[in-house]
């Protein structure tokens, strides 16, 4: 079963400690040699980005920064293993390196499946 992780957290928690580069690359080596990890990569800010929306029939485009959000994709994996509890796991063991090499950070996971057809 293949999910989408899906990191977010507030984009103002100010400098990301360099131990959390040092710590996500060997999650994601580790990943990566398993087998499990299939992609993953960080996002720029939102100030690089921009929302097109639909409402009532009309398409709106609206840059970045999104000041509004509370919460933001800061960046995504897709995993595959072989259980919903496996994934979710997984997912802990993310949070726990930010537990670990970042005070203060508060963030969250969101773990999909991704629907396969």
């Amino acid at each position: 079963m293949r999910y989408m992780c899906l990191m977010k957290s507030d984009e103002h928690q100010g400098e990301t400690p360099p131990a959390i580069y040092e710590a996500m690359a060997e999650y994601d080596r580790w990943g990566r040699e398993t087998g499990v990890l299939i992609d993953s990569q960080g996002l720029l800010p939102s100030s690089a980005g921009a929302i097109v929306s639909l409402a009532d029939g009309a398409i709106k485009a609206v840059d970045g920064p999104f000041t509004e959000a509370k919460e933001l994709v800061g960046g995504y994996a897709v995993i595959e293993v072989r259980s919903y509890e496996e994934a979710v796991e997984l997912g802990r063991r993310l949070m726990q390196i930010h537990v670990d090499h970042w005070p203060g950070f508060v963030g969250s996971v969101e773990i999909r499946q991704i629907a396969e057809f």
